[in-house]
């Protein structure tokens, strides 16, 4: 009698066991959401259009239980986040650096915010000798910006207004749109004169030559390309001509460089994340600790900074709000934004003790040093940052 004439029958009634499910890309058998040979998904891009919107929440901002687990802690553990992160237990939190990337837009687009905000119900059209400024006043040199003497300005200002002049002669011509285009013209040219005159008046001996234009510019760097020099010498006199504008009360040049200092701020505060985690290698250097726990350091400070920035902004607006009509509500609020001011520092320093588990002494010491050259590269970052925005 063979073997499998012994074997028991299996009843009738059993099911069958399920085939196994293999990956599209690589026919591995699947064991999880996730291809652990190839580490390809499940999931097929052939979904509805809201269960896409939602994934692409969750990979940007992270939209899930995770942002549960990770504010309280931010705000309220210094060093918690970060101890948590080195002993492995990473899945529950936010990542740092998406963490830190979000909270810096979302405080400096609540900061550009809550200063247009403190400035709207104050804002009304000046008088400015016989005239009133319109929304042409403080804006760019346009289209003149490529002339580099009054003539071209004045030649090609002449041919624009020759273009629109003859578009009013057309029949269903719209007038008051070309009443609006020709002062804009005229508005871009007197800007381009403006500064042609400036850079006159400063540098003499240095007048444009439209043929040479490489001979324009005053700076002569030895190592940086001729048109380096040229774009700096214009950015200076733009520089000059917006500083001018807004000594003078123009509205719009002062709403212009602050859009532009918020445009760059966040590229700024990017490039000073490791240079403060540079500090802290150097200030514990002793400690043998690697570059990139430095950095994650780095990170959940500056999240913990850009959340403290946006709550301060918020409360910001709903003091301006309350404040026609509950000056109580005005001074609670401006009493949170001190205590959110006062509670940064003491964090930060909170955050170094614990996390690097040395004395106060020694700890107070490289708090105060750290700080004391970050404070100052940020001084000179910010002022990079606004002579970029005036130079536009």
């Amino acid at each position: 009698m063979s073997s499998n004439e012994l074997a028991p029958a299996a009843p009738e009634n059993e099911p069958a066991d399920a085939p196994a499910l293999h990956c599209a890309n690589c026919q591995a058998p699947l064991q999880g959401p996730f291809c652990h040979a190839c580490g390809q998904s499940v999931k097929s891009v052939l979904r509805p259009i809201h269960s896409m919107v939602e994934d692409t929440l969750d990979m940007i901002f992270h939209v899930d239980e995770r942002i549960v687990h990770t504010l309280p802690p931010l705000f309220l553990k210094p060093g918690f986040l970060t101890l948590e992160y080195f002993a492995g237990r990473r899945v529950r939190y936010v990542q740092p650096f998406r963490l830190m990337f979000v909270f810096c837009l979302l405080a400096f687009f609540a900061v550009h915010l809550a200063v247009g905000f403190g400035q709207g119900s104050s804002a009304e059209p000046k008088a400015h000798g016989a005239h009133i400024t319109t929304k042409w006043d403080g804006g760019d040199t346009g289209e003149f910006a490529r002339d580099t003497s009054e003539e071209g300005v004045q030649k090609r200002l002449d041919a624009v207004q020759g273009q629109i002049d003859a578009a009013r002669h057309k029949p269903g011509a719209d007038t008051a749109a070309l009443d609006g285009e020709s002062a804009q013209r005229v508005h871009e040219a007197n800007r381009r004169m403006a500064e042609l005159n400036a850079f006159e008046h400063n540098h003499p001996d240095e007048r444009i030559d439209p043929s040479h234009p490489e001979e324009s510019s005053r700076f002569h760097i030895g190592w940086l390309p001729k048109l380096v020099n040229i774009r700096l010498d214009q950015g200076l006199v733009r520089v000059k001509a917006n500083l001018a504008a807004m000594k003078e009360g123009d509205a719009d040049a002062k709403e212009r460089f602050i859009a532009g200092l918020f445009s760059v701020l966040p590229q700024t505060m990017l490039v000073l994340l490791p240079i403060f985690a540079l500090l802290l290698k150097i200030v514990y250097i002793f400690r043998r600790r690697l570059y990139m726990e430095h950095m994650i350091v780095s990170l959940h400070s500056h999240a913990f900074l850009f959340l403290s920035v946006l709550l301060v902004a918020l409360l910001s607006m709903l003091g301006n709000l309350l404040k026609p009509h509950a000056v109580w509500a005005y001074t609670v609020t401006g009493w949170l934004q001190a205590a959110l001011f006062l509670w940064m520092p003491v964090y930060l320093l909170l955050t170094q003790k614990r996390v690097y588990r040395q004395g106060w002494i020694k700890t107070l010491l490289k708090y105060f040093f750290a700080g004391f050259w970050y404070a100052w590269m940020l001084f000179w970052a910010l002022l990079i940052a606004a002579a970029i925005s005036l130079s536009h």
